[in-house]
């Protein structure tokens, strides 16, 4: 008798010391399509702009977007939200395109990676991540938007 009070409150203990633990993970959903969908979209903006073309006129403000995209990218995966996919894994993008809009595809990409963390699930834990990528998204965008109007596109 001794020994089943012993393990009833041996359970109770057990079951209580998980709970918070259980609670926690439950505040963090298990996917995270915003998030991942900007991962896509800031993907293919990066590879819009580096795609091995280099627009000569504006390569500095491309390289220095680039770094800024890269840099959400990271806040994103920061937040514990991984595709598992490489920067330079293979992307296929419309080569068709000119330099002009090439750019503004990727402005197009930007703009949708800003609107989907906008509206991405309420983590309480990646607010800040979340603020800081949109932050280096909207700078990208300011370099990409400034190139595209002063650049003489031939």
């Amino acid at each position: 008798m001794v020994n089943k009070v012993r393990l009833m409150v041996l359970t109770a203990g057990i079951i209580a010391a998980a709970a918070p633990m259980t609670m926690q993970a439950g505040e963090v959903p298990g996917p995270h399509p915003a998030y991942l969908h900007a991962l896509s979209d800031l993907r293919a903006a990066r590879h819009y702009l580096n795609d091995g073309w280099a627009y000569d006129r504006v390569r500095r403000e491309d390289n220095d977007a680039i770094k800024h995209i890269d840099a959400a990218i990271d806040e994103i995966k920061r937040a514990a939200i991984d595709d598992g996919k490489s920067l330079n894994e293979p992307f296929q993008i419309d080569t068709r395109l000119s330099p002009h809009d090439r750019f503004r595809k990727a402005n197009e990409l930007l703009f949708a990676a800003h609107r989907d963390l906008e509206h991405a699930e309420d983590v309480p834990q990646a607010h800040g991540l979340r603020d800081r990528a949109i932050g280096h998204i909207d700078y990208a965008h300011t370099i990409v938007d400034n190139a595209a109007r002063t650049a003489r596109w031939e």
